[in-house]
C-alpha cells in the first residue's frame, strides 16, 4: 500500500514540475521580441483576420505588428511600410 502511495505522490510531483517548466518557458518567450524578420509586401486586408500591435519596451526595442491571416499563419509586418501604418492608424482610431 505504501508503495502505491509513494508512486502516486511521485507522479503528482513530476506533473507539477513539468507544468511549472512550461509556464516559465512561456514567460521567457514573452520577455523578448516576437518578430525575427518582418514582411513589407502588401497583404490584402480581406486576408487578415486579426492584428496585434506591441509597443516597444523593456522586452523589445522594436514596435511589432503581428497579423494573423485567415489561414491561421502569423506574419510580422514592417511597421514603417505605408500600408501597415494605415492599418495601425485604423486600429488606434477604434
Amino acid at each position: 500500500m505504501n508503495g502505491k502511495l509513494v508512486a502516486v505522490l511521485a507522479l503528482l510531483l513530476i506533473s507539477a514540475a513539468m507544468s511549472q517548466g512550461k509556464a516559465l518557458a512561456k514567460m521567457g518567450t514573452e520577455l523578448r521580441c516576437q518578430c525575427i524578420a518582418t514582411h513589407s509586401k502588401f497583404i490584402p486586408p480581406k486576408s487578415i483576420q486579426d492584428v496585434k500591435l506591441t509597443q516597444s519596451g523593456p522586452h523589445c526595442k522594436n514596435v511589432e505588428v503581428i497579423a494573423t491571416l485567415k489561414d491561421g499563419r502569423e506574419v510580422c509586418l514592417e511597421p514603417t511600410a505605408p500600408w501597415v501604418q494605415l492599418i495601425i492608424k485604423a486600429i488606434l482610431a477604434k
